[in-house]
């Protein structure tokens, strides 16, 4: 099974709390790569409010397959662990998981005023944990003459590649991290940009990430 290109996914830890008609509601959100890592995320915020009304989750995981569970622990069905996991798929992410902690404030909220705190808790925690877009890059290694260089080094700062710092030996060897499907075009403007004396190796891949674009 081929690797995806690209995937959304949170940068880290995120924790923030929002008060609700007198509730608590604490959000913790971090990166999963496994079901396995996203219960015990789950299991070590329920160990640390053993005592708080509720401990909802919800995560989005993928492995060979993409794995979503989510759970209302306590809450009435849907109203909890369900919006929890629909404010992760909104934004299309995954090897996402999201706990939200409960204090109940004496105050009920009615099963929309649920869902309604429950979501804006994930979308806070969210914001805080920061969202990332993961793009697979593929390494190519430039070997140049010296002469070439100011002038391969122009060229390729307007191209969105991921430059690391050139080696200098008889030749300069470069490599440079290339989102996967636009390997050819570097091959061919290396040998444009260098009359056809570069060379050009293909290497390993992996993913690069960045800052994902504000949520609407």
């Amino acid at each position: 099974m081929p690797p995806e290109t690209r995937y959304f996914t949170v940068k880290g830890y995120g924790e923030t709390e929002i008060h609700i008609q007198r509730s608590r509601f604490i959000a913790y959100v971090d990166r999963a790569e496994t079901e396995q890592a996203a219960m015990q995320f789950v299991e070590s915020i329920q160990k640390k409010h053993w005592n708080a009304t509720h401990n909802c989750y919800a995560f989005v995981v993928k492995e060979e397959v993409e794995i979503q569970r989510s759970s209302d622990d306590g809450e009435p069905a849907g109203t909890a662990g369900r919006p929890i996991l629909e404010v992760i798929k909104s934004r299309e992410l995954i090897n996402t998981v999201v706990v939200v902690t409960r204090y109940f404030g004496g105050i009920k909220l009615g099963a929309g005023g649920l869902v309604r705190a429950y979501s804006q808790s994930a979308s806070a925690g969210i914001q805080a944990a920061k969202e990332v877009e993961c793009l697979l890059h593929r390494a190519v290694t430039l070997i140049i003459d010296y002469p070439a260089v100011g002038k391969v080094e122009h060229e390729l700062r307007s191209f969105n590649f991921v430059l690391e710092s050139p080696e200098f030996t008889d030749k300069v060897s470069w490599k440079i991290w290339v989102p996967v499907g636009q390997e050819e075009l570097l091959v061919e403007k290396v040998a444009e940009w260098t009359s056809g004396q570069g060379r050009v190796k293909l290497g390993e891949t992996k993913y690069v990430e960045k800052e994902k674009r504000p949520h609407r």
